[in-house]
This record gives structure tokens, sequence and C-alpha cells, in this order.
């Protein structure tokens, strides 16, 4: 049996509520916190072994778009989360990252509080 499926050109709000239908519907209700961050982890430790492959990134993020809707988020809510945590990153300031070790997170830099 052959399944057709209808890309459209954006990940959109529809986009994401099509992978909340697809993923309770294979999956099933619930946060599943604790599967979704082992599948993750599982999947963090296939791109280490093939970093350049596009699909393993892709599964990553599609974990976390499950993560997010099991919050109870709407779709137009984890954009606006996503276009949010985007800007507030843009705003903070960040080190040189030609001083920074290529193996290590690079964080922003943490104001210190009085």
């Amino acid at each position: 049996m052959t399944v057709s499926v209808q890309v459209s050109p954006a990940i959109d709000a529809e986009h994401i509520a099509h992978q909340r239908e697809w993923s309770i519907r294979t999956f099933g209700p619930g946060t599943r916190t604790e599967g979704v961050l082992n599948h993750i982890a599982k999947e963090l430790d296939e791109i280490r072994a093939a970093p350049l492959d596009l699909s393993e990134w892709a599964g990553v993020i599609l974990l976390a778009l499950d993560g997010a809707h099991r919050t109870g988020a709407t779709p137009q809510a984890i954009i606006d989360a996503v276009k949010s945590e985007q800007a507030r990153n843009e705003a903070r300031q960040w080190p040189d990252w030609q001083t920074a070790p290529t193996d290590r997170a690079i964080e922003h830099v943490r104001r210190e509080s009085r």
C-alpha cells in the first residue's frame, strides 16, 4: 500500500497540528516526557555517528515539536515560543566564538545580579 503525503512548503501551524495528530495516533496521548527525551538521546548518538546526515537533525526537530505539543501548547503557541526564543538569543551578548572550544557549548554572557 502506498501512502500519499501532501507536503507544504513551510513548517506552519497546520504542519505542527498534522504532526501532533500523527504522533498521538502513533505513540499515544500524554506528556511522555521521558520517552521523548530517551528518543532524543538516541537521535543525538546517531548525529554523533553521522554529523552531516540532515535526516538525523530533522529527527531531533520533530521530537522537539512532539515534546512541545505534549505540554498542551497549541501549534501557534509553539511557533510563537520558537520565535520568542530566537529573539531572546539575538538580544543576548555572546562571547567571541573564535575563542571558544569547538567541543563545548557557547553560552551567552550572564550578567551578575547585585
